[in-house]
């Protein structure tokens, strides 16, 4: 715990909290639209911003928010209109953004540490702008995704419904597009492009083992984003591994513990159960 005595590390893990929290808060929503992969086609695309903005020599966070929000309005509204599918949609985002990134970031100056500091994260190198900026966008995320869950959530499970209900269907669309692409490119220092997504996911997929409603599933998900999110900071100082993936692998490993011991407990009560229950016998009538 001595490593926490540093601010370059009291920084890591305030920002790995925030990202904890603000993640599974948007991702359930991205679960109940069948869109879990949405998060790693943005990541591709902001990794087009990240070569942009080294390329032009500005900074690659506030170039990777403009890109990726601007790839996430256009998905968005082709996927809305009809178009194209939801996963033809998703490929162009991976295929157009990896090869975009991969084609300017080899024209700038960039080293590959650079580079696997936002594929994979770096929460060491977050500086006291860096940390500002997560935690203001990603608190603004976590404000949005709580105020406005049930017409989030009307919207995620039905938008004919919703739409029939009155709430602003497309707008609420890409509100969710949007705060996906900010949250993807705010974490990109902390997680990695390369693996926010899971952030965004395993949470909520742990939680639905063991809750039932939307509400109670929510805040299950945000209480182990926060708990993947600092134990994973804090076996990346203690361990000298990667932050990012550390962070990932406790979530995976938070489910698996989770799935296995719900499964347990399911078999466990189905056998304490009485097989069936005996009949009662019928009363003996008399008639005079």
């Amino acid at each position: 715990m001595e490593l926490f005595q540093y601010p370059y590390m009291q920084r890591a893990l305030i920002a790995a909290l925030v990202i904890g929290l603000a993640a599974p808060a948007l991702g359930i929503y991205l679960v109940q639209r069948r869109l879990t992969l949405i998060g790693d086609g943005i990541g591709h695309v902001a990794l087009t911003g990240v070569g942009a903005g080294l390329l032009l020599n500005r900074s690659p966070v506030l170039v990777a928010v403009i890109v990726a929000t601007a790839g996430a309005v256009a998905i968005e509204l082709v996927r809305a209109r009809g178009r194209t599918s939801g996963d033809l949609a998703l490929a162009l985002l991976f295929y157009g953004g990896i090869a975009g990134g991969v084609l300017l970031v080899g024209l700038s100056d960039a080293t590959s540490a650079n580079l696997n500091a936002y594929l994979f994260g770096s929460l060491t190198t977050i500086s006291a702008t860096d940390l500002t900026t997560i935690v203001i966008l990603g608190g603004a995320i976590l404000v949005a995704m709580i105020a406005l869950r049930p017409a989030l959530f009307a919207v995620s499970h039905d938008e004919e419904y919703a739409r029939v209900s009155g709430l602003p269907v497309r707008t609420l669309n890409l509100l969710i597009a949007v705060t996906t692409a900010i949250t993807v490119t705010i974490a990109m220092r902390a997680v990695g492009v390369l693996l926010i997504s899971a952030l965004m996911v395993v949470p909520v997929a742990t939680a639905q083992q063991v809750t039932r409603g939307f509400r109670s599933t929510m805040t299950a998900a945000m209480a182990l984003g926060l708990f993947a999110a600092g134990t994973g900071v804090w076996v990346a100082a203690t361990a000298d591994t990667a932050p990012g993936a550390s962070v990932v692998l406790v979530a995976i490993a938070s489910f698996l513990v989770v799935a296995v011991g719900a499964g347990i407990w399911r078999t466990l009560r189905r056998r304490a159960a009485p097989a069936s229950v005996a009949p009662a016998e019928p009363h003996e009538v008399v008639l005079g």
